[in-house]
């Protein structure tokens, strides 16, 4: 079984998606700061230009960003993981393995019955004129005492056998494989019992990770979505800024440079909605592949990210522990080594001498048995025991045992390996909570700074006290704050997502 994969590594992973949206909405309100300002061009001083009306910074919406069920078939993130468990291709391939495992069990159970087989035979043997005997004399034997009465008198006798062409046979035969009970068939069921388990729990993981994969998907969603709303918010901030510019040109406050770098802004910032509106599609795709959605099928989320999350409860070393038995990766491989050593058993059996009791009846026409052969059926039966033993069957036993005993002793050494891949997913993903809800309670405070921070330097710009680069940078600086309290409200909640899932709690309702 490979080392477990951590849900972070996929292609949508969390970061990434955070660091896409933060480059897509942040990168347009900079790059009119960062280019130099072009030579400004006169213009025509507007006759009693009016003073540049006062506009209100907008203020970002509340909107419902989607997991808890709420009416009309909203999706969330338990939703989503449940639809995506339970159409998970990589659990249909796991439960076909179950019923490959489930046959190989009733066929291990079998080994228990006694072999019985029958035989039903006609043969037609070719015709020839059988040899027969004839001949006169005496009998000759021991002499008879002198006087004897009437001595037997010598006659001439001829005999012949009977040919029988066509033979009939019927015949049944019951083995039972003493040792083999001891030895090899107990084995050889055990095996395929933990084998079975082994598949089952491989079950259990697949689902566990399909819905651990598919609840992440749904918070990138969220996530994608939250960042249109952001990049919308930023559009309207510049648009505002480039008001604000062409009203101070008007009346001599502003140079022409400071318009066109807000121009600049508002077409970067249109092409970061875009590229928002973009991502969110594609993670919404991600949400449909996850849980199969129809192609009709309409993806409404219904879980909003105002709320607080509940506290982690736990010490590291604990949820190390936890996870160390409690990951169903690690039960699996554990099944698998016992099934291997049950086999390996079953091999050592092989090497000694076989004990079978048998019994067998026989009604055939002729039968052999009875002699001289007659036209007609006749039954005979036969009891017995044999011991068997080859040298050749012990020697190819042994190394079978030891073939398998190789195997023991890699899986053993593949469970310490996924042990340890277990340790360090643990360890991130508990880092990775305690970092979210720190990010949580510093965002928050990082926003309202950020937007009191753009309100005066929006006023200070307006009233001539401020240049159009430091609004800039103030619109960048509430861009950024919005986009980390979006990411940290969504990070608190994936981040508990992947600890539960490397926990293996998440497991557990599918263990049935």
């Amino acid at each position: 079984m490979p080392r477990p994969r951590s849900l972070s590594s996929s292609p949508l992973s969390p970061r990434r998606v955070a660091l896409a949206l933060a480059v897509a909405a942040s990168a347009a309100v900079r790059v009119a700061a960062a280019q130099p300002a072009p030579a400004p061009s006169p213009a025509p001083a507007p006759a009693a230009p009016s003073p540049a009306p006062e506009v209100a910074a907008p203020q970002a919406p509340r909107p419902n960003l989607g997991g808890t069920a709420v009416a009309g078939g909203a999706l969330t993130a338990d939703v989503v993981g449940r639809r995506a468990a339970e159409t998970s291709y990589s659990a249909r391939a796991a439960q076909e393995s179950v019923r490959s495992a489930a046959v190989k069990v009733d066929q291990a159970w079998s080994n228990y019955l006694p072999r019985l087989s029958g035989k039903f035979s006609y043969t037609r043997l070719s015709d020839f004129t059988p040899p027969s005997a004839t001949g006169a004399g005496s009998i000759v034997g021991t002499p008879l005492p002198a006087g004897t009465p009437n001595p037997t008198p010598t006659v001439a006798v001829g005999f012949s056998f009977p040919l029988v062409l066509n033979q009939w046979a019927l015949e049944a035969q019951l083995v039972v494989p003493i040792s083999d009970y001891f030895l090899r068939i107990n084995q050889g069921y055990a095996a395929a019992t933990r084998s079975q388990d082994a598949a089952r729990l491989d079950v259990v993981t697949a689902r566990a990770k399909s819905a651990a994969e598919g609840r992440v998907a749904y918070y990138n969603w969220l996530r994608a979505r939250g960042a249109v709303v952001v990049a919308t918010q930023s559009l309207e901030a510049v648009k505002v800024h480039l008001a604000d510019a062409k009203n101070l040109l008007a009346v001599g406050s502003a140079s022409r440079a400071d318009v066109l770098r807000a121009e600049t802004a508002v077409a970067g910032a249109e092409l970061a909605v875009e590229r928002t509106k973009n991502l969110a599609a594609l993670t919404e795709k991600q949400v449909a592949l996850a849980i199969h959605a129809k192609e009709d099928e309409a993806l409404v989320p219904g879980e909003g990210i105002d709320g607080e999350v509940a506290p982690f409860v736990g010490s590291l070393p604990q949820l190390i522990a936890e996870a160390r038995t409690g990951r169903y990766e690690i039960k699996s491989i554990d099944a698998s080594a016992a099934a291997a050593r049950k086999q390996a058993e079953a091999y050592r059996g092989g090497a000694y001498p076989s004990v079978a009791a048998f019994g067998s009846a026989l009604y055939a026409n002729p039968n052999q048995r009875r002699f001289p052969q007659a036209n007609e059926f006749f039954g005979t039966w036969a009891l017995g025991a044999q011991v068997t033993w080859s040298p050749n069957d012990a020697y190819g036993a042994f190394a079978g045992a030891r073939d398998v005993e190789a195997h023991v002793a890699g899986a053993e050494a593949q469970r310490e390996a996924v042990r340890d891949g277990v340790e360090l997913e643990v360890t991130q993903a508990f880092q990775a909570v305690r970092e979210a809800d720190f990010a949580a309670v510093s965002s928050k405070r990082q926003l309202a700074s950020a937007e009191e921070a753009h309100r005066v330097a929006r006023e200070l710009f307006v009233n001539g006290r401020a240049t159009s680069t430091t609004l800039t940078d103030a619109e960048a600086d509430l861009t950024r704050a919005r986009l980390e309290q979006l990411n940290a409200r969504i990070e608190a909640r994936a981040a508990r997502v992947r600890l539960e899932h490397a926990l293996g709690r998440d497991a557990r309702p599918y263990d049935r």
